[in-house]
């Protein structure tokens, strides 16, 4: 599935009750609950002996992905350009892929920070 096409089929499911910071506020909190979730699974995997299930991970990075969009969306910002200028930082901040030295000595930031 292309980004747009999902982007529209988020909204098809999400509500925007309540003032402006209610609903940024419920986006945010997806988000971290979402990414806790994976946390908490991968943890599980790594420390505690649980089997690694893709469609569990797959499942919860869906989740994710959708406070993630509906979020963008409220906002008026396409996920495509979200993709589209992630990938430009990142080949300003590494252009010959990732390397410790670039990292510490970040060229799109103001002391490396």
């Amino acid at each position: 599935m292309e980004i747009t096409q999902y982007q529209k089929e988020c909204l098809r499911t999400a509500t925007f009750t309540g003032t402006s910071t209610e609903i940024v506020c419920n986006m945010c909190l997806g988000i971290a609950g979402e990414s806790g979730e994976i946390i908490d699974y991968l943890k599980k995997v790594g420390f505690h002996g649980h089997i690694f299930e893709k469609e569990k991970l797959k499942n919860e990075l869906g989740d994710l992905m959708w406070y993630m969009t509906v979020l963008a969306d409220y906002f008026g910002i396409n996920m495509s350009d979200v993709l589209a200028a992630n990938i430009e930082k990142l080949k300003i901040r590494y252009p010959n892929g990732f390397s410790e030295s670039d990292s510490i000595a970040r060229v799109d930031t103001i002391g490396g920070i």
